[in-house]
């Protein structure tokens, strides 16, 4: 690993090479025999939650709540209009994956001092549109229960992590830049529908970068309100404003939910949420502990499996948005971000469908080009780490055509794909299968 930038140091790529956090808590060198005094302050310097907060990093993890709730929540009540489900179970399952993702965001920041951002499974929920009405809704929280076991069972035993850690650093930035290519792309392509929102958003953040680095997206953000509210394009408001009320349901347990709905949603979520997850904070710089975040993902989700919640993991997309410099140039404050985004979460939990209909009243295109923007810096790390090694730049390359593609196999998403091909091209390419063959 490079040498850690200094705290100034705002280049994208600056995530990439900066040296790790601790990541158990300021005690990890000692335990580790303190042979990188780069890992963090000793103890005695214990970083603060208030000291370390920053208004970049604050407003990183608002707008990765405003990206999640505009629009991968529309899935999930999708999902719930084609499981029958009524208002009291669709505001308990909405609230119940808000607050799972908010006190695991929370509390992994804290423990881990790195930005780590949950978030529920989207590519679960879209698996669930087609197959929640096919099962009674006990069955189908009796199959979110199962597969929070079994998502705590694969991260306790460490399987996940070494199964990652196998992969190429190339290809693991590549992968990163083809998840963030779609929503760069769409700060451009919002311009054909909504050319002043689009359009303040992108030169707003321009002449931030040039004047106030630290706070261009939040100049975008406002530029963006602006430009939408000029345009009458705003249409945010509250009818009446109420608490969530969570809905216990027993679960029920049948063969036929348990193949129908456990096991595609543990495997889209472990290949299509925790792996990209895992690679955003390893591409940034970090070192993850995939037990502690899949285990404790995994031990949220079974908890409130029986309220709703059908996975709680690793986000990825929004993850890029609190990990990169835009947050905070030192990464070792960018936890904030996710304690940040963990709170915003609560409380939109806390107050269900309410603040729902808020976020769902922001233009899209106004959500895009903010979301755009604010990943710049991440997605061009991305691709320098993918092309930095010219031994790589294939397999690399390979991985990012196939994650931007956003083409689905078997129900798993692109970013998994994009893995398997691009590390069966390293393997080819390098010629490593041969001489493990050999020396078998």
């Amino acid at each position: 690993m490079s040498p850690e930038p200094s705290e100034t140091d705002t280049t994208p790529g600056a995530a990439h090479t900066a040296a790790p956090p601790p990541s158990a808590g300021p005690s990890a060198p000692e335990r580790s025999g303190g042979a990188e005094p780069a890992a963090g302050p000793a103890s005695a310097d214990r970083p603060r939650l208030l000291r370390d907060a920053s208004p970049s990093a604050v407003l990183a993890g608002l707008v990765a709540v405003v990206v999640s709730y505009s629009g991968t929540l529309v899935i999930v009540l999708a999902a719930a209009s084609a499981g029958h489900l009524d208002a009291a179970q669709t505001s308990s399952w909405v609230g119940a994956i808000s607050i799972g993702s908010g006190l695991t965001c929370i509390g992994l920041s804290l423990r881990t001092r790195m930005p780590v951002i949950t978030a529920w499974s989207t590519p679960g929920a879209a698996l669930l549109v087609t197959s929640l009405g096919a099962y009674p809704y006990a069955e189908a929280v009796g199959a979110f229960l199962v597969t929070g076991a079994v998502l705590t069972l694969v991260g306790l035993t460490g399987v996940f992590g070494r199964l990652m850690r196998q992969v190429p650093a190339a290809v693991v930035s590549a992968m990163l830049a083809g998840i963030l290519f779609s929503f760069g792309a769409h700060v451009f392509t919002s311009l054909k529908t909504a050319p002043v929102i689009a359009g303040s958003v992108l030169l707003a953040y321009l002449l931030g970068k040039r004047l106030l680095p630290r706070y261009a997206v939040l100049i975008a953000l406002a530029a963006g309100v602006v430009g939408s509210a000029a345009t009458s394009r705003l249409h945010v408001h509250v009818d009446r404003i109420e608490l969530a009320r969570p809905v216990l349901t027993t679960p029920e347990f049948s063969v036929a939910s348990l193949i129908g709905i456990a096991v595609p949603l543990i495997l889209a979520t472990l290949a299509s949420q925790n792996a990209p997850g895992m690679a955003v904070l390893t591409a940034s710089g970090y070192q993850p502990r995939d037990r502690l975040l899949i285990g404790s993902t995994g031990l949220v989700s079974t908890a409130l499996a029986p309220f709703g919640a059908h996975a709680i993991n690793l986000a990825a997309i929004t993850a890029a948005i609190c990990t990169g410099p835009e947050s905070h140039p030192d990464p070792r404050r960018r936890y904030v971000a996710g304690v940040s985004c963990g709170a915003f979460y609560l409380v939109v939990g806390a107050f269900g469908s309410t603040l729902v209909a808020f976020f769902a009243g922001l233009p899209k295109e106004l959500v895009a080009a903010v979301a755009g923007v604010a990943l710049f810096g991440a997605l061009a790390g991305g691709l320098t780490g993918a092309v930095k090694e010219e031994k790589d730049r294939e397999a690399a390359l390979i991985t990012f055509l196939a994650t931007a593609s956003g083409v689905t196999l078997f129900g798993i998403g692109s970013a998994f794909w994009g893995l398997v091909f691009g590390v069966a091209a390293h393997l080819v390419l390098s010629g490593q299968w041969r001489r493990r063959t050999a020396g078998a």
